[in-house]
């Protein structure tokens, strides 16, 4: 397990995922850490960014006098306009989801399986609040499904693992797995680890209890995403809400 200096914060994995984005894409950041990746992209690389509260063309958080409580992305977090952006309604922006015209989006996770399965909306507890939101038309919906995540839960577990044991929101859709102790790419043969953060991947086994691979490391910081098709990556499923954890 990396050491709490060497891992990288919530800001360093966003910029980190933008630079794995490319130029020209068509990208939606789901709620929560996702939306910081925002921050980080280069306006001269042509990504527009797509919200499915109704907006194409989202900006960067706003600060300051920017701030205008009308604009915002689907976290209700005040974001400013780049030019030429364009509002829409609700049913619309979903059709986008739906229709496989994003590119990339990028998604917060529960769990991820080391086939690529996705559990983002639902825990299980009978406490807890259900929020799938758009994420399960987004999981089969956009081309490239990037997911941002800690590798470890508060109670030390790992977040990557053989199957889910909560509610799945898609399965066989996420294309690679950022977190702050390293990047894993998902295979058909497995999780290949492109990149770590202080730490080994042998340690990465240690601690997740995966059987990793070590892939070819990261070395541009204009990396762009690696495209699976054919047999090396499997057609993206939708599930059900009332989906019993597991496999659904």
């Amino acid at each position: 397990m990396s050491t709490a200096a060497s891992r990288l914060t919530k800001d360093q994995l966003a910029a980190r995922i933008a630079a794995d984005i490319p130029r020209g894409s068509y990208v939606n950041l789901g709620i929560g850490q996702p939306t910081l990746v925002a921050d980080h992209l280069d306006l001269d690389s042509g990504v527009v960014l797509h919200t499915e509260n109704g907006m194409l063309g989202m900006g960067r958080a706003a600060t300051g006098d920017e701030i205008d409580p009308d604009l915002t992305n689907a976290g209700k977090v005040p974001v400013i306009e780049t030019p030429g952006c364009s509002y829409f309604h609700h049913a619309d922006s979903f059709a986008m989801m739906r229709g496989g015209h994003l590119d990339v989006c990028v998604l917060g996770a529960f769990q991820v399986s080391e086939t690529g399965d996705l559990a983002n909306w639902h825990t299980g507890a009978p406490d807890s609040i259900p929020a799938v939101g758009g994420a399960m038309d987004l999981a089969v919906g956009a081309k490239e499904v990037l997911v941002m995540m800690t590798l470890f839960g508060k109670d030390g577990r790992s977040k990557l693992v053989p199957e889910l044991t909560y509610p799945a929101t898609g399965l066989a859709c996420v294309s690679r797995v950022y977190t702050d102790h390293g990047v894993f790419e998902v295979r058909s043969d497995g999780l290949l680890v492109i990149e770590t953060f202080g730490c080994t991947v042998a340690g990465l086994m240690n601690s997740t209890g995966l059987a990793l691979r070590d892939g070819p490391r990261w070395q541009s910081e204009h990396a762009q995403v690696v495209s699976h098709s054919g047999a090396d990556r499997a057609t993206p499923r939708a599930v059900s809400p009332s989906a019993t954890p597991g496999r659904g």
